[in-house]
């Protein structure tokens, strides 16, 4: 079930008689609506986590409304209601304010992860380009031109505080990022003490909506699982060696 505030923020909540597994909050990119991420948020909602997505930077974000993203998060951890584990979620632009409120709330806040957290302001002056740049999905290269999320001023993205995070850290990363390059943004993941780092081959840098949406929403609800065991991440499949090893 989809549900939409008075302006920006977007909520998907688990299916009618399941019971909630947990929230994420996502913070969306530079330039991004709320709405880019339903698809991501609608496939969440169906494994019954509940996802809150609302814009970083985006000219309709309705500061003074309560919808900032702290607001968002105030009114989550304000609400018994609210299903745990309590996971922020920051794209691009929107991964160093998920850290810095992470670091604010650590007593509340379970998890990060992080998708695509730019390094530098790398992204083409040319809409077209930028959205080559940033999804080979036809789909979601749909959704940026009609949403309004490319071609808008993307500045420099906030200044990441890379010492350790503390808390369990997904991080996820195209493969083939040219706005934000893995050998710049994976070493930051390093420095926050990521948990998990995980590279799409070929992929670009809207990772959760590119063409290996799929599985990288898998990747996420793997980890999910795991962090519902214990913020040790405690293995919930095991992949079994090809061969048995040899009795001795």
């Amino acid at each position: 079930m989809t549900t939409t505030s008075p302006s920006t923020v977007r909520r998907w909540h688990e299916p009618t008689g399941i019971a909630p597994r947990g929230t994420l909050l996502l913070l969306a990119g530079r330039g991004e609506t709320a709405q880019v991420y339903h698809r991501f948020g609608s496939r969440l909602a169906a494994d019954a986590y509940r996802v809150v997505a609302v814009p970083t930077d985006h000219p309709g974000t309705g500061r003074g409304l309560g919808e900032t993203p702290a607001d968002v998060l105030a009114e989550l951890v304000a609400d018994a209601e609210t299903p745990g584990p309590l996971v922020l979620v920051g794209v691009d632009g929107g991964g160093p304010h998920a850290l810095r409120l992470a670091r604010e709330h650590a007593d509340t806040v379970d998890a990060v992860i992080l998708a695509g957290l730019p390094t530098h302001d790398a992204r083409p002056d040319d809409p077209d380009a930028e959205i080559a740049a940033r999804t080979a999905c036809p789909n979601h290269r749909l959704v940026l031109g009609r949403e309004g999320a490319a071609g808008s001023p993307a500045g420099q993205p906030p200044v990441v505080d890379a010492s350790p995070l503390g808390l369990p850290l997904l991080a996820v990363h195209g493969g083939a990022d040219g706005i934000s390059p893995p050998t710049e943004a994976v070493p930051l993941y390093r420095a926050l003490g990521a948990t998990s780092i995980v590279e799409v081959d070929g992929g670009l840098h809207d990772i959760l909506n590119d063409v290996s949406h799929r599985s990288v929403a898998a990747t996420v609800v793997l980890f999910l699982e795991r962090l519902r065991l214990g913020a040790h991440l405690p293995a919930v499949v095991s992949e079994l060696p090809e061969t048995e090893p040899t009795p001795r």
